[in-house]
């Protein structure tokens, strides 16, 4: 895909986010967990040919913990093969990536330690 319609793809991801993604984004914006920036719906590049981008688009990612956090709904039931393909593409680039339910928001401050836990101190 061309650069210009990746940066649109993200920017309508981020304008139609989950009610989980939106609930754990409340803690996650603005460094307020333990001064870590992270982002919503970024653009990861695994791969170019030519001007052609292969990607995938976390939930979240902290470039300063090369971490992803994903939200896994009821669609991730159904996408388990890709998921896992997606996943190994992107630990091979030496990313972190930390998969949490849907449900796992209701317990958020389970949630949020375990995200710190996985911080490079």
């Amino acid at each position: 895909m061309l650069y210009e319609l990746i940066k649109q793809k993200t920017r309508a991801l981020r304008w139609n986010g989950t009610p989980a993604e939106k609930k754990l984004w409340k803690y996650l914006r603005r460094k307020q967990l333990k001064g870590r920036k992270f982002l919503r719906q970024h653009a990861i590049i695994y791969e170019t040919i030519g001007d052609e981008h292969f990607f995938y688009v976390p939930d979240f990612f902290c470039f300063k913990e090369n971490m992803a956090i994903e939200l896994d709904g009821e669609i991730h039931k159904f996408n388990k093969k890709r998921d896992e393909r997606r996943d190994e593409i992107l630990r091979n680039k030496g990313i972190k990536i930390l998969r949490f339910q849907n449900d796992d928001l209701d317990e958020i401050e389970n949630v949020l330690q375990k995200i710190i836990t996985e911080f490079n101190q």
